[in-house]
């Protein structure tokens, strides 16, 4: 099941969405467009421009690559916070 509370589903009571941020991904509405992609920094909603790869080692297999979107202003911000933490694999510019 994708994006699906499992044993919500199996006792009807599925977890409903979490306030804050939108849904992204596979969850995102249509209306956001179906190839609108957004910043990752919260509360921006620009246009995202870059796209940083990460992955935590202590969790992640070393292959494995997560990504966050950024928008030009938030790339320096985005990228520092992960190289400070060790995440930070790569920054490319988005296709």
């Amino acid at each position: 099941m994708t994006g699906e509370d499992l044993l919500g589903a199996l006792d009807g009571t599925a977890a409903r969405p979490r306030a804050g941020r939108p849904a992204s991904g596979a969850d995102a509405p249509e209306a956001a467009g179906p190839h609108r992609r957004e910043c990752s920094r919260k509360g921006c909603r620009q246009d995202a421009a870059w796209r940083l790869e990460w992955n935590n080692p202590r969790v992640h297999a070393p292959e494995r690559r997560k990504t966050w979107l950024s928008c030009d202003e938030h790339r320096d911000w985005l990228t520092d916070y992960l190289r400070s933490r060790g995440l930070l694999k790569d920054v490319l510019p988005l296709d």
